[in-house]
């Protein structure tokens, strides 16, 4: 469903808002939502209908809220992102792939870095990752869903 759906819904957005971060964001919502509400739908209007009322009544809810939280980026934060270099043991057995990996997460949107960075170098739950960015949890998981997405993407483009 997010692969088939993810690119009309975003474009749908990216028409409203001109902002790429905000129909990323209110794309991510619109997901999550219908996650939490999928036996709502009603199997005789289409699905991909369904997911733009979804999306567009999210923008407007964001409107009415004047803005949407938005994540501000420095030196530091990039500085973070980026894991520190393996032990001599993990060196000898990873470091060609963790290079490689490295170098793809960097290749990343930094919100999308940052939810990899917390959930696969931290450790932490979905629930604690929410936390952290004051997100609801869904958000985070399709965050993450969509991270690994486009992580595999690029790594498949490069080899």
């Amino acid at each position: 469903m997010l692969d088939f759906f993810w690119n009309d819904v975003f474009r749908f957005q990216l028409k409203r808002t001109n902002n790429e971060y905000e129909a990323e964001e209110i794309t991510i919502q619109t997901f999550s939502r219908a996650f939490d509400k999928i036996s709502t739908y009603n199997k005789e209007y289409k699905f991909k209908t369904w997911l733009i009322t979804i999306s567009k009544n999210i923008h407007i809810d964001s409107k009415r809220v004047k803005s949407i939280p938005t994540l501000s980026v420095d030196k530091s934060l990039e500085k973070n992102i980026v894991d520190e270099t393996p032990s001599a043991e993990d060196q000898l057995i990873t470091e060609q792939n963790l290079i490689s990996l490295l170098f793809h997460i960097k290749q990343l949107k930094p919100h999308y870095q940052e939810v990899i960075r917390y959930r696969f170098f931290e450790e932490m739950s979905y629930k604690d990752i929410a936390e952290t960015l004051d997100e609801p949890m869904n958000n985070i998981k399709v965050k993450l869903l969509r991270a690994k997405k486009l992580l595999a993407e690029s790594i498949k483009e490069r080899e």
